[in-house]
């Protein structure tokens, strides 16, 4: 059978995959449309393989919230390159792994991949992921993800530098307003900003408090100056030490980024903001992902890898 350009162009359309991949996918299918969607799955699956062992620390993480904003969802897609990051196919992918990821029920991110994809019919997110390696021509991952719900009150969502940083916050309310809403969005921006690690001291395990105070009390007692003082002096030296640290690991003891006077803490600014509102308000907790984060990036060496092409 005779391959046509307008074959060939239907393929592209239909797959994505090169103009070449297209011409030899029909070619070797005798025209088929379907055998040659088939043929090239099966390619790009073989390819995906190839890339796997490529490390993937761009990307972008996402945020998607349901319609009646009691239910959200965080994902991590990494790609090797900021400039598949900037992509607008990669982006409506990773648009499409976050809609997953807002009804999935799977426990962990091996059970998310083998699940169907809601967006590839007859597919996994796995398979569907290899495909999308295939036609982009990286390595992807499907790092993490994380959903958040709250029928008590909402949860709010931000993103910081196109993708670069995604936080969700839960917050548990009375009155929902665009004033709360505000609020709520200020919190997250906090969060993208200062990187909290708790929520509040409640969150703080009595081990990480024991396990400061000893480090605190050793670096007093190795200083020559601060070991000869009273024992009662020491202790409130780490003390004092120990709260000037939760307030910088603990959200709602942080001092707000938006603070007129510089001085306001979160938790003021939560109680200002319920006051006003006649509202009983409370931040239940928070989710963020930073694009990379704990991934070693590889230092490319282009004159080295092109020399070691050339052997």
């Amino acid at each position: 059978m005779a391959i046509t350009a307008k074959m060939v162009k239907e393929l592209r359309e239909m797959t994505g995959a090169g103009m070449m991949d297209c011409k030899k996918a029909l070619t070797n299918t005798d025209g088929d449309m379907d055998a040659a969607v088939e043929y090239l799955r099966e390619n790009g699956l073989a390819k995906a393989a190839k890339k796997a062992g490529r490390i993937a620390a761009e990307g972008i993480v996402k945020t998607v919230v349901s319609e009646d904003e009691t239910k959200a969802a965080l994902v991590e897609v990494n790609s090797e390159t900021d400039f598949v990051a900037k992509n607008a196919d990669f982006q409506a992918y990773v648009a499409e792994v976050a809609d997953q990821a807002l009804t999935t029920t799977a426990a962990d991110i091996d059970a998310f991949l083998a699940e169907p994809s809601q967006a590839e019919e007859g597919k996994t997110v796995k398979e569907a992921l290899d495909g999308k390696i295939a036609i982009i021509g990286e390595n992807l991952k499907i790092r993490r993800f994380e959903q958040v719900e709250n029928k008590e009150g909402f949860v709010a969502s931000y993103t910081h530098m196109g993708g670069k940083i995604g936080v969700l916050v839960s917050v548990t309310t009375d009155v929902v307003n665009d004033a709360v809403k505000e609020m709520a969005k200020n919190i997250a921006m906090q969060v993208a900003a200062l990187n909290p690690k708790y929520t509040d001291r409640s969150e703080v395990s009595a081990e990480y408090i024991a396990h400061e105070e000893e480090v605190l009390l050793a670096q007093i007692e190795n200083d020559p100056k601060e070991s000869q003082k009273p024992e009662k002096v020491k202790q409130g030296m780490v003390k004092g030490r120990i709260n000037k640290e939760l307030k910088e690991i603990c959200l709602m003891d942080q001092v707000y980024v938006k603070a007129e006077d510089g001085k306001q803490i979160v938790s003021k600014y939560v109680a200002e903001v319920a006051k006003a509102n006649s509202a009983k308000i409370a931040v239940k907790g928070f989710v963020r992902f930073e694009t990379g984060e704990g991934i070693e990036k590889k230092q490319e060496d282009f004159a080295a890898e092109v020399a070691a092409q050339m052997k």
